[in-house]
């Protein structure tokens, strides 16, 4: 049943849409947010092309449905659209929210076959082009970050909110001093020229071999040239690919700087995590990551620039004990996030009751 503003007049149940469910903040932003609504009463479910974060979701008691979402082919995502509007009519999802641009198109013909609204998360600040067009044609946005908002401004629909995604509190306590040895530096994200891992190994390769030692906890398309990167300037010695990790908690409690050498972020959900967690970091001065982080010195670097992360990095070699972990400028609690969705989907809704039960 549906209101005059054809919204459904009885409870929400959102179907979120995302490309696959492979390592990446997106990924986890969707399993994190999934999960607690479920834990607050909501219900809520998540459709992709699966991967392995797949088991984690479905472990937490969220529905998974496998559903061609990743696959830029017309075709394929008409068919997608048809499939999900007789999925959305038999099991009575009545919003959908979309996560990232393929979804967005699949959510934006499925409604235009059921009459289910749909929202989106916009998570980067993607180029301008046609791919956004489905976007001012939801019923509403969330931007991750300011940032994200003012670059999508004019492709967003009216109803449009930034709403910072929450962090949990790391479970893993930090040592009280830092070990004797090597200062042991982390970098946790994909293997994409977009989050910059080939600037750093650079900027590594001008630097005194003793030291430091750097792990890279993640996967991606850029690794098998990253390896041969290393073994190149000769670091085989010096840089670890741990590839897809489920423990980044545990190391970065285990390390003694975070690098992030990204070359664009929407808000840098690894760099959050690994502040509330206590963790020091050294960041490319991005515009996402200067509305997060209170500024101090030697923590941002023009993005890009292998030269300036090799005098970064020596900076931190020669004085380790100044490392700091930056404060936030920016409530990161679940709580306040999930408060916040919850009162964007009201106003989808027209005002009327609390999504959230709990």
């Amino acid at each position: 049943m549906k209101g005059r503003t054809g919204v459904p007049a009885g409870p929400w149940k959102v179907l979120h849409l995302l490309p696959e469910l492979e390592e990446g903040g997106v990924e986890r932003h969707v399993l994190r947010l999934a999960r607690e609504q479920r834990c607050r009463g909501l219900d809520a479910g998540v459709a992709s092309a699966g991967g392995r974060l797949e088991a984690e979701l479905t472990a937490s008691g969220v529905p998974h449905l496998r559903l061609p979402l990743r696959q830029k082919n017309p075709l394929t995502g008409a068919l997608a659209a048809l499939r999900l509007a007789r999925i959305c009519r038999a099991e009575g999802w009545n919003l959908l929210h979309a996560h990232s641009r393929v979804p967005a198109w699949i959510a934006w013909w499925t409604s235009s076959l059921c009459g289910v609204p749909w929202v989106v998360t916009c998570h980067a600040p993607y180029s301008l082009n046609a791919g956004l067009a489905p976007y001012r044609h939801a019923r509403g946005a969330l931007c991750v970050s300011g940032t994200v908002e003012r670059a999508l401004s004019p492709r967003l629909p009216v109803l449009r909110r930034v709403v910072w995604t929450g962090v949990e509190p790391s479970r893993v306590p930090r040592p009280f001093s830092r070990r004797p040895g090597p200062l042991r530096w982390l970098f946790v994200g994909r293997l994409t020229r977009i989050k910059g891992p080939d600037l750093l190994l650079e900027a590594l390769s001008s630097l005194p071999r003793e030291g430091w030692t750097l792990s890279l906890a993640g996967d991606g398309p850029l690794r098998g040239e990253l390896e041969a990167l290393v073994r190149e300037r000769n670091l085989g010695d010096r840089v670890a690919f741990l590839g897809y990790r489920d423990d980044v908690a545990a190391l970065t409690a285990e390390a003694d700087l975070m690098l992030v050498p990204s070359r664009d972020e929407g808000m840098g959900l690894a760099a959050a995590e690994a502040a509330v967690a206590g963790c020091p970091l050294v960041l490319s001065d991005l515009p996402a990551f200067r509305e997060l982080f209170v500024p101090h010195p030697g923590l941002f670097v023009p993005p890009g620039r292998p030269g300036d992360w090799a005098q970064a990095l020596r900076q931190a070699l020669e004085g380790p004990e100044n490392l700091r972990t930056p404060s936030l400028l920016r409530d990161l609690s679940v709580g306040r996030w999930l408060e916040e969705t919850d009162s964007f989907y009201r106003e989808i809704r027209g005002g009327h009751d609390h999504v959230l039960v709990g």
